[in-house]
């Protein structure tokens, strides 16, 4: 479910981790009442929206924003084929469209990790959410993957995917914060949040013999995907090198026996607070 070779953050995150227990902490610490109205930012295909519909807590208001209008259809349309009433716009983090106040529970699930302003995106889920109300951001450290493999070709690998990813980072005009997830609870009471909590939820994925064709395929999509003509040479150079490490990498764990492991865990913040007078 989650793969470093891929991408430098949990980009997928929303739609391949979300299970029920992560539903029931959502439930617990967004406290609906009937008549609430929650803010969903960073909705995707609207997975949160259908888990927390199927609890069938009455006229509860649901809100969803995403940065991406196919991405709000998606939910829009999720919603509707499961006989739920779903509010979506496309906008982005650091501009909400909703006057001060609007909402009981503002919450977000691996987004802010991806804004550039991540001071103005945790200041505006505080803006739209009352006095009172909850305010839940659940955030990676993105600079704490951490990796083991008992093949040497794959400690290789991961050396070269971190070479690759860092050329990627210096090209780019700008970056989100790595370390997002830590920095949520003083984020928080710069903005008028008083933090209440912090929860850790470990994400991880293990493998006892080797990943079948379609990792091995997506670990070299996600290489050619960012290897684009306009790439600096920088970016291409450590692109061949870390495409080439992965070559060497699948035929050492497929020429592997029964002592492969190849393991990969990283943590989830959950901090949860509280919206000030």
């Amino acid at each position: 479910m989650i793969d470093v070779l891929t991408s430098a953050t949990l980009k997928h995150l929303r739609e391949d981790w979300w299970n029920d227990d992560f539903t029931d902490f959502l439930m617990a610490a967004l406290a609906p009442r009937p008549g609430n109205r929650i803010l969903d930012i960073g909705c995707g295909a609207g997975t949160a929206e259908v888990r927390m519909g199927r609890r069938h807590l009455s006229q509860l208001q649901l809100v969803s924003i995403d940065l991406r209008f196919d991405r709000v259809a998606a939910a829009a349309r999720q919603a509707a084929g499961h006989n739920q009433r779903l509010a979506v716009a496309a906008g982005s983090a650091v501009a909400l469209p909703f006057a001060s106040a609007s909402f009981d529970s503002v919450y977000a699930v691996a987004v802010l990790q991806h804004v550039l302003d991540l001071s103005g995106s945790v200041c505006e889920m505080a803006r739209v959410t009352r006095p009172g109300g909850r305010v839940l951001a659940v955030e990676p450290d993105n600079s704490a993957r951490h990796w083991y493999c008992s093949e040497p070709a794959g400690v290789e690998a991961y050396a070269a995917r971190n070479r690759f990813f860092a050329a990627v980072r210096r090209a780019a005009p700008a970056a989100p914060d790595d370390t997002v997830g830590p920095r949520m609870p003083a984020l928080f009471a710069t903005c008028g949040i008083e933090p209440v909590e912090v929860r850790l939820f470990p994400v991880s994925s293990v493998h006892l013999s080797s990943p079948g064709d379609q990792v091995w395929a997506a670990r070299r999509a996600a290489v050619a995907s960012l290897m684009t003509p306009a790439a600096s040479p920088d970016v291409i150079e450590a692109g061949r090198a870390f495409a080439a490490a992965l070559d060497v990498y699948e035929q050492a764990a497929r020429a592997a026996t029964g002592a492969f492991v190849e393991m990969q865990y990283t943590m989830l913040f959950a901090t949860l607070g509280q919206r000030g007078a």
